[in-house]
């Protein structure tokens, strides 16, 4: 039986009613690691000290992770409960200029909480698509990073159609992907907040050379300029809603600390490490000053918040760089972004809410990004409908705020496709390498390779010794549950659903 920590939680209230209902903030770094937490590294030399106070507010999670090791598709099963796998994104990301990929009719997190009378808003990254208005007779990549012949393609004076405003969200602003793609320019609801009228590229990490793709760019937008206005929009937003009688959800999908790697003047050469642990600890800062504004205008109580990462630290971090100073952003997990590894995909998972968890808790329980949308809807007393949320489960049992059955499984999902498969201590890993950025590469240092690998992550958590020969029937019975999972549409209890497009499980 594994063996599990749980969070050891009071019901300190009964189930709200409707009027008392929990906000919901949602914080989502982009690319920061597990080990970048000093909540869950203590041997990490980078001070995080208001996401420490986070997790001893509530319950850190120690066995958590992103349905992909890359951004958009954890993305899209965040907020639609799903995995991408199962969407027309079965590989790689969304560039910036891409067209939307949630399908019409899917129901969000946010439209599940705005149908159940709450004021929703994004402020951040989105990279899950919307369709701008093209030029006559252009282009532009679906389901992968616009080259640059494409980037002027756009009329950017029209208002953009389906982003976030059509899924759930009552207001939106931030930028249409990673802060490393064009457009460089803020987009607030459906329209720039200023034309790119500029055609420039960005540092892509301080004091070294190397370039962001080159695009159009609104006069004045700077990479070090984005974290502090989404810090105070968000912060405004929490304020606008404090004389406004209705719960609220706040999605803030960070841009940081993912490349550009660009810290502020107030925080450059803080952490007298790298210019990338600078960019951790502004990246914690702009966390502690939402926290202080629920806290300023009376929320804090009854805020269920939730601070994660949509993936593993990207080697772009320059790993060896900070592993010659003590710091490891994958802890003690092989690989990183991109990874089907353990590096690539366990993220931090910290989760408070002082109505109802208790704080200083931990938890090994399984949880993947995903349930979120299960959480939520428990959480207000809703139900998720049986066409929705197909790969999602309420951690609230792993808090010991309900009694139903916690998650036993995950799939997981690389770069290149790839899939992993999770139950209990056993994870299998369906091709012969990383299938992502880290050795053995695909197709570049995997030749020869046993084309599955199977690990004990509680005796073997760094994924050295491949058990696929002596525990065959366990490699059989594993991919014989995702074939199950694929097959039904969905990996939790319901009716058979249908996947937007044919699934392969490969072996790479």
């Amino acid at each position: 039986m594994r063996r599990l920590t749980l969070c050891l939680l009071a019901l300190l209230a009964p189930p709200a009613a409707a009027s008392d209902k929990p906000n919901v903030v949602v914080i989502l770094a982009d690319d920061l690691g597990y080990g970048d937490v000093r909540a869950l590294n203590p041997d990490g030399k980078i001070p995080t000290p208001n996401l420490d106070a986070l997790a001893a507010g509530g319950c850190a999670f120690t066995d958590a992770h992103s349905p992909s090791a890359v951004c958009s598709p954890t993305r899209y099963g965040i907020l639609t409960g799903r995995y991408a796998w199962r969407s027309k994104l079965q590989s790689g990301v969304l560039g910036g200029l891409s067209p939307r990929l949630i399908e019409p009719e899917r129901l969000t997190v946010a439209q599940l909480l705005k149908n159940n009378g709450y004021h929703t808003a994004c402020v951040g990254k989105w990279h899950l698509g919307m369709d701008w208005r093209l030029k006559p007779g252009k282009k532009v990549s679906e389901l992968s990073i616009e080259p640059r012949e494409q980037v002027f393609n756009v009329e950017y004076d029209q208002p953009i159609q389906n982003g976030p405003n059509a899924v759930g969200f009552d207001y939106y602003f931030g930028i249409s992907a990673s802060l490393d793609m064009v457009p460089y320019a803020f987009i607030e609801n459906d329209k720039l907040t200023a034309q790119p009228t500029e055609d420039r590229d960005l540092t892509m990490f301080a004091g070294k050379p190397g370039r962001t793709r080159k695009g159009p760019a609104a006069p004045g937008f700077e990479a070090e300029g984005v974290l502090p206005e989404l810090t105070k929009r968000a912060v405004g937003y929490i304020g606008s809603r404090a004389k406004a009688n209705k719960p609220f959800f706040l999605y803030m999908p960070l841009t940081t600390p993912h490349t550009p790697v660009a810290p502020s003047k107030e925080w450059a050469g803080k952490s007298k490490l790298t210019p990338y642990a600078d960019f951790v600890m502004e990246t914690d800062s702009a966390v502690g000053e939402v926290l202080a504004a629920l806290k300023k205008h009376g929320f804090e109580g009854n805020t269920l918040v939730v601070f994660t990462s949509d993936n593993g630290c990207s080697p772009q971090a320059d790993f060896p760089a900070l592993l010659k100073l003590g710091h490891n952003p994958s802890y003690k997990f092989r690989g990183h972004k991109a990874d089907i590894f353990e590096g690539g995909h366990r993220v931090p998972f910290l989760v408070r809410w002082p109505a109802r968890v208790k704080p200083k808790t931990t938890s090994s329980e399984l949880v993947c990004l995903t349930d979120i949308m299960a959480t939520v809807a428990e959480a207000i007393g809703a139900k998720v409908p049986g066409d929705a949320g197909e790969d999602s489960f309420s951690i609230l049992p792993a808090l010991g705020l309900s009694k139903g059955k916690p998650r036993t499984h995950l799939v997981v999902h690389s770069i290149n496709g790839s899939f992993g498969v999770r139950e209990g201590k056993l994870k299998l890993c369906l091709c012969r390498g990383s299938g992502g950025w880290s050795a053995p590469r695909p197709g570049k240092d995997d030749a020869g390779l046993p084309d599955v690998q199977l690990y004990d992550l509680d005796a073997d958590l760094g994924e050295k010794t491949n058990l696929h020969e002596t525990h065959a029937g366990t490699v059989v019975r594993l991919t014989k549950l995702l074939d199950e999972w694929v097959e039904k549409g969905r990996s939790t209890p319901g009716p058979v659903q249908k996947n937007a497009v044919p699934v392969t499980i490969r072996k790479k």
